[in-house]
């Protein structure tokens, strides 16, 4: 069971509750005084005005103790006695719940009530108003930037990782990707896009034969066979070097050296058979699984995740970073269409509607059953008490109004009789 722990409020409403028990019960006391007066002084021939108080003092009780009896029945036994049909709130509490949940289930958690409240509530037009405000479009931006940066915390790597690399072999493995490098190179061959890496790798090639001429010629007599004489193998590696060396200038200088076509025309072939030979797609894809099997490519993909997370809560962290500035400025932005634009008001009134429609539809005895089964969960005598701090001080009233409405019906009555007895 579930006990309530008791406010400062809660204390000073039962105090009140107990002040106004004290004024009842003193009305009570006060016409049971009258009403010993009122029959002694009846009884000793004062007149005849005697039997007219006694009589509005007489019910006047009669009301009061049936209205204790009542609102005292509601809370506990009267005196203590076990009558049927009292200490009705401790007795019927799980009753009062399911009723109660029932209640709110029938007349609150309806898909109608709930499309017309909100409907009434113009909430596509009060959103765009609230986030066209750039302070509140500034909160919202926060508060999403604290919930992400929540979200990253508690996700933990190795398992974001193991889920991102998963998906992109998978991914990778799923699609051929001959077709598309076949289509890519014929795209950038048909632009000349490659002009500049061929410029770059000669330059890088002559630059580098210039340095290091001397392996070069070293590399060449090296190979010699061992009977030829050591000038003639000089002569020979010299004579390679300043060909080769003559080679490469060639190529770098002249915009329509043969090798460049050569090259061109390799890759324009190359591209071809990336999309339509079936042998070479073969071995692309042979060549691909390959490296997604190595694990410095495993490693590569699953490390994509911690550099993102980085990335990502360095600027959910920096209120002046693109991310969050692009982020308020979308709020804004939408703020102002949802301001002005009735049919994305509409809209989004009729999502928000919907989901609320299908909540409530859905979940209406999980929800029904949460207030059911807090009740039920509630101790009886302290449900009582909590109950009785609440509304017992109007109840109390409730027995000062009977004691006076039962004077004056017992008034009424006692001449009436009498006017119509003579």
């Amino acid at each position: 069971m579930v006990s309530f722990s008791y406010t400062a409020a809660d204390e000073e409403k039962s105090r009140g509750v107990r002040r106004m028990k004290t004024l009842a019960t003193s009305l009570l006391a006060a016409v049971a005084v009258v009403y010993a007066l009122a029959t002694w002084a009846e009884n000793a021939g004062w007149g005849a005005w005697t039997g007219y108080v006694a009589a509005a003092a007489e019910a006047g009780m009669v009301g009061a103790l049936a209205d204790w009896f009542a609102v005292t029945a509601l809370f506990r036994h009267p005196l203590g006695v076990p009558i049927p049909h009292t200490a009705i709130i401790p007795k019927k509490k799980d009753q009062l719940g399911a009723s109660l949940g029932s209640f709110v289930g029938e007349n609150f958690l309806s898909a109608d009530v709930v499309r017309g409240r909100l409907h009434a509530f113009g909430i596509g037009g009060r959103l765009g108003a609230w986030l066209a405000d750039p302070a509140h479009a500034d909160r919202v931006t926060a508060e999403a930037s604290t919930a992400l940066r929540g979200a990253l915390t508690v996700l933990r790597d190795s398992d974001v990782q193991a889920v991102v690399g998963e998906a992109i072999t998978r991914r990778a493995e799923a699609v051929e990707i001959a077709p598309g490098l076949g289509k890519t190179l014929e795209k950038i061959v048909t632009d000349g896009a490659h002009h500049r890496a061929v410029d770059l790798v000669c330059t890088r090639a002559h630059d580098w034969l210039v340095t290091h001429g001397e392996s070069v010629m070293d590399a060449v007599q090296g190979g010699a066979p061992g009977w030829t004489p050591r000038f003639v193998d000089k002569r020979i590696g010299e004579r390679v070097y300043k060909e080769l060396l003559r080679f490469v200038t060639e190529v770098r200088d002249m915009p329509g050296h043969p090798a460049r076509g050569a090259i061109d025309r390799f890759l324009t072939d190359f591209a071809t058979d990336l999309q339509g030979d079936t042998d070479t797609r073969a071995r692309v894809e042979r060549l691909k699984s390959d490296l997604l099997a190595r694990p410095e490519i495993q490693d590569i993909i699953a490390s994509a995740w911690s550099s993102v997370r980085a990335l990502i809560l360095a600027a959910a962290e920096d209120d002046r970073s693109q991310l969050r500035l692009r982020a308020r400025a979308s709020l804004i932005s939408l703020g102002n269409r949802l301001s002005t634009d009735t049919r994305l008001q509409e809209k989004v009134e009729g999502w928000a509607e919907d989901a609320a429609a299908y909540v409530v539809t859905t979940y209406r005895r999980e929800i029904t059953s949460l207030i059911s089964d807090t009740v039920a969960g509630w101790d009886a005598t302290q449900t009582s008490k909590k109950i009785e701090a609440n509304i017992g001080r109007d109840l109390q009233f409730i027995r000062i109004n009977g004691t006076v409405v039962g004077a004056l019906a017992g008034l009424l009555i006692y001449t009436v009789s009498h006017g119509v007895g003579g």
